[in-house]
């Protein structure tokens, strides 16, 4: 069965070449290769969404900010089309974000934010329907990495 891996900010930052987040474009884009070949489905959870506009927004450089900007939003266009390598995930229930919340002290205590808790939560939701296939968050930031669950 297909694997699945729930693409984290630091992974579509790489594929879309966003300056100063895309020291580990070269890899990430092999690696990319490798699990579309695979088969692997690819999920975009909504934090990775505006984590990624976020960044783009933070562009110094005016033309280079509209210019990334545009390249967002057409390959989530294009996600939300079903056109892209990758699905974007539905915007949470207000059911789900009070839930995240509750973990939220826990998760804070570690480091992690609310962008990272949800990228969390959303894996453990994927591991709850899809138990017989590996559900992974593919991610540069090795707090994140962890989250790899085999049948």
């Amino acid at each position: 069965m297909a694997e699945v891996a729930i693409v984290d900010t630091s992974v579509l930052c790489n594929v879309l070449d966003i300056p100063k987040l895309n020291d580990e474009r070269e890899s990430v884009m092999e690696e990319l290769t490798m699990l579309l070949q695979q088969g692997t489905h690819l999920l975009l959870p909504m934090a990775v969404v505006y984590e990624t506009g976020n960044h783009i927004a933070h562009i110094t450089d005016g033309r280079y900010r509209r210019w990334f900007a545009k390249l967002f939003v057409g390959e989530v266009q294009k996600a939300i089309a079903g056109e892209a390598p990758w699905t974007v995930l539905q915007v949470p229930t207000l059911e789900e974000v009070a839930e995240w919340l509750t973990h939220f002290p826990e998760s804070a205590m570690h480091g992690a934010g609310m962008g990272d808790l949800s990228i969390i939560q959303e894996w453990e939701k994927s591991r709850r329907l899809f138990p017989n296939r590996r559900v992974f968050i593919w991610s540069l930031d090795t707090h994140l990495q962890g989250y790899d669950s085999h049948p």
